[in-house]
């Protein structure tokens, strides 16, 4: 079965990278008519700059894919692939056209790369459709167990239905153990995959080192203490193996370029967006009459209080009752109809430009929460202020693999995730992810109708291991 798999992997690499040269391939041939209007008759001068050109862009383009996991086939649906491949070729585009202007020190009408753009996005939904039907002819679909803890656990995990994985992995048993590993080790047998939710981390670690043995793909729904042991370093100084994990502190070098981006970035989007932000504003002054801005106090790093600045997207009266609630999405009476539009766009969002550019917030970093909300999710799940240890953002990992009610502890274990990985390049990363979600409808789904934050549901700790079980467990 290894062979196999691996002989699929090699296979699918070829696929991958007959889109990717086919791309840069295109590219070339809109860039020498862009540069020479002309493909032939030119001569050779000039080829080995074209050819730097065309690496570049190469270059650019794969991490754009990686960016947006746009060759991630079985696990993303044809549309999510075809609009990450566009957006990468975008971009990538946008940034070479922007470097050679610079150092020409001119900017030539960038119209001819229009129809590049259209012959592109036939190529990504053509390339897509046909990577997606391989993929699944090749990778058979694999029978899976399902172990969970309670059923909080089980609600984790989810539904599979409807999503592509559905077609890779078939939960045909599901068992409900909290015990050693040696009670379930017989049971495992037989099956192509493991997806594991909440078990103690005795049984999870029998089933880790079971997997690696048998070569069976495992999923483990992680805990607060694997996200931040993930990026423990590794100290050399002992005779044993030792790992380090301290706060997370920004590197001098890091926290000013950090700030710098955040200044420059902000600074510029304000310039750019005050048109959309100015007609914003007023179209919700002449609705209802009331304030187009809202303030809000959040907190951001260390637990400090500052006034978060939003295009007011609610009825003035919204929270006349003094009760912190969060949107329960679409079916929110308290939503004006503008400000569904700007909700949808997420223009409700750009007045943070100026918490920014000031310094209360940073481009990426946790989103930040209300005080009180911070205080009834502490109450049962302590770890949630880890958050605190970095300055509030605008977005981040949360904001681009979760949702708006994406629970607490799932939203902390994203954030950690950051946290525990930061770097400019992680944070280039997030920042252009972030044009995905824009047209990701899903990511704006509230609560339900009657809660008042994402936790609304009864408690179910017995039979916790760990103080970070009994966290999980409250959370139900």
């Amino acid at each position: 079965m290894g062979n196999h798999h691996e002989k699929n992997l090699y296979k699918l690499l070829v696929l991958k990278l007959i889109h990717l040269v086919l791309s840069i391939a295109l590219f070339y041939v809109f860039w020498l008519l862009f540069r020479y209007e002309m493909l032939w008759g030119m001569g050779k001068y000039g080829f080995r700059y074209n050819y730097l050109v065309a690496a570049l862009y190469g270059l650019l383009l794969y991490w754009f894919n990686r960016t947006y996991s746009a060759y991630l086939l079985g696990y993303n649906r044809i549309r999510a692939l075809a609009q990450g491949q566009f957006f990468s070729q975008f971009f990538a585009l946008v940034l070479v056209y922007l470097m050679v202007s610079v150092a020409w020190n001119r900017f030539r009408a960038p119209w001819i790369f229009l129809p590049m753009l259209a012959l592109q996005l036939l190529l990504d939904v053509a390339w897509s459709y046909f990577g997606t039907a391989y993929f699944f002819k090749i990778t058979p679909r694999r029978k899976t167990l399902l172990i969970y803890r309670n059923q909080l656990d089980r609600t984790r995990v989810g539904n599979m239905g409807g999503k592509p994985t559905e077609r890779l992995y078939q939960i045909t048993n599901e068992i409900q153990y909290d015990g050693p590993f040696s009670g379930l080790e017989e049971q495992l047998a037989g099956y192509d995959a493991i997806f594991v939710a909440g078990v103690n981390s005795r049984c999870r670690n029998g089933i880790l080192k079971y997997c690696k043995v048998n070569s069976i793909p495992g999923f483990f729904l992680p805990h607060v203490g694997d996200t931040i042991m993930r990026e423990a370093e590794h100290v050399k100084a002992f005779d044993s193996p030792v790992l380090y994990v301290n706060r997370s502190f920004l590197k001098p070098e890091y926290a000013i370029t950090k700030r710098a981006f955040d200044i420059v970035s902000s600074g510029i989007a304000l310039i750019l967006l005050s048109p959309v932000m100015l007609i914003t504003g007023l179209a919700i002054r002449l609705y209802d009459g009331g304030p187009a801005f809202y303030k809000q106090t959040r907190l951001t790093k260390d637990g400090k209080e500052f006034k978060i600045v939003k295009f007011r997207s609610m009825r003035v009266d919204a929270e006349k009752d003094g009760v912190a609630r969060l949107s329960t999405g679409e079916n929110d009476e308290r939503i004006t109809p503008i400000g569904r539009f700007i909700r949808k766009c997420r223009i409700d969002e750009l007045p943070q430009l100026w918490n920014v550019f000031v310094g209360e917030m940073s481009v990426v970093g946790p989103r930040p929460e209300r005080p009180e909300l911070t205080e009834t999710y502490a109450e049962i799940m302590p770890d949630f202020r880890l958050r605190l240890q970095v300055k509030a953002g605008l977005t981040g990992y949360a904001q681009v693999y979760g949702k708006y009610n994406t629970d607490p502890y799932e939203k902390l274990e994203f954030d950690l995730l950051y946290i525990n990985s930061m770097s400019m390049l992680t944070d280039l990363q997030l920042c252009f992810a972030t044009f995905g979600i824009l047209f990701r409808p899903e990511s704006t789904e509230g609560i339900q109708v009657g809660q008042v934050n994402a936790m609304g549901c009864e408690d179910d700790s017995q039979g916790a291991e760990s103080e970070e079980e009994e966290t999980a467990a409250a959370l139900k």
